[in-house]
Formats: structure tokens, sequence, C-alpha cells
């Protein structure tokens, strides 16, 4: 199997990211350790942005793999390649940007974020299943 050149330029970006997320595990491992003070709720929040982030890169790059065994073709194609990344950006950035702050025992302004990421996640997920069961 072949990528298309759009998928393989996607796939390496998405590779790029991983050094992000072995950032921030070893920071998890700061807020483990108590180096960086942090409530209950945002040590949570910080162990779920970290698992999305890690979990939804690896289903990126899955995904791609079978976007170009589709007939999708204009939104709906870029809707495949592209609503699992985003997800993965958006929700791992939900639960942080939703926790920052001093003391924070609950999620600030900035929950939409995940929202709108689990919405990429679904759109991507149920377009490229639709598309490869349809091909």
């Amino acid at each position: 199997m072949e990528l298309s050149d759009p998928s393989r330029i996607i796939a390496g970006a998405i590779l790029l990211t991983i050094v992000t997320i072995q950032v921030g595990g070893w920071f998890m491992t700061k807020i483990v350790r108590g180096d960086v003070p942090m409530t209950d709720f945002q040590k949570s929040f910080a162990r779920a942005g970290h698992g999305h982030a890690g979990v939804l890169v690896i289903l990126s790059l899955v995904g791609l793999l079978y976007v170009d065994s589709t007939s999708l073709s204009g939104f709906f194609l870029w809707l495949g390649r592209l609503g699992i990344p985003v997800a993965a950006i958006l929700m791992s950035g939900g639960f942080f940007a939703s926790s920052a702050g001093k003391d924070r025992t609950q999620p600030n302004q900035f929950i939409w974020i995940l929202w709108i990421g689990a919405l990429s996640l679904a759109a991507g997920v149920l377009t490229l299943g639709i598309g490869l069961i349809t091909a």
C-alpha cells in the first residue's frame, strides 16, 4: 500500500509531534514526584491530556494508512485525513488549558476546546469508517 503525497507529508508531521509528547512525559514525571504543585483535579487532567495525545497520535497514523483506500474526495477526504490529528491537538490542549491556573479544582472556560476536539474525533472516525465500508 502506497500513501498519497498529502497523507505521507501529514504522517511525517505527526511523527515529529511525538517529541512534544515525550517532553510531556518528562513533565508528568515532575508532577508525579511533586516537583510541580498541582491539585488532584489538575493532575488528573494532565494525565488525561498526555494520554489522549499519545493514543490519538497513534490513531492518526493508523487512519492515514487507510484513508487513501477509500473513495472519499474533496472535503470528506480531508476530514478523514485530518479529523483525528486535529482532535489529538484539541483534546489534549483542552485538558491542559481548562485546568490551568493556581489551585484550580474544576475546569475553567477553556473546556470548550476539549469538546471541539471530541467533535473533530467523531467526525474524522465516522468519515473514515464510512469511507472504508463504502469503498
